[in-house]
């Protein structure tokens, strides 16, 4: 399911071009936003660069409505030492707050869901803050929670 019906057009989903960066741009600080992070546009810039190479297993999507971006979703293939497969993390997903509640999440969600069949991973798994209830409600629906707690030291 890479496409759903909105009010008057069809949102689809599909993987990012050269040319998307600046449909990209406002999404990618609409979700740092939304988080209280500030990437530097030094990183922003490699994340892209690193988006655009065929080697490397980052990849990112734009929800289209029409010819206006309306959500973004980046996912990464790694290796995993519990598995012949690669794994796939849902690292970063936003939807325009104009435009949520309306399943977008959810098409973006699926649509990583289909390309870790087609790479055959074995999973596909993402965190979220505490705070994001609303975001979790979909999530309970459409996956299961591991009972894992993260830890992170920063380096």
């Amino acid at each position: 399911p890479t496409h759903m019906a909105s009010s008057s057009t069809q949102v689809h989903v599909r993987p990012i071009t050269a040319s998307d960066h600046a449909q990209w741009l406002p999404l990618w600080k609409g979700y740092q936003e939304f988080y209280k992070a500030n990437i530097s546009e030094e990183v922003s810039n490699v994340t892209w660069q690193r988006f655009l190479d065929d080697k490397e297993p980052m990849h990112a999507s734009l929800a289209w409505d029409g010819d206006v971006a309306v959500g973004l979703v980046h996912h990464i293939f790694h290796r995993s030492c519990w598995t012949e497969g690669d794994y796939c993390y849902l690292q970063d997903l936003f939807v325009l707050p104009s435009m949520r509640g309306r399943g977008i999440g959810r098409l973006l969600i699926e649509y990583v869901y289909e390309r870790a069949r087609e790479a055959k991973c074995s999973r596909v798994h993402w965190l979220t803050h505490e705070t994001n209830k609303d975001a979790m409600l979909l999530y309970d629906r459409i996956a299961d929670k591991s009972g894992f707690i993260q830890y992170r030291k920063l380096m």
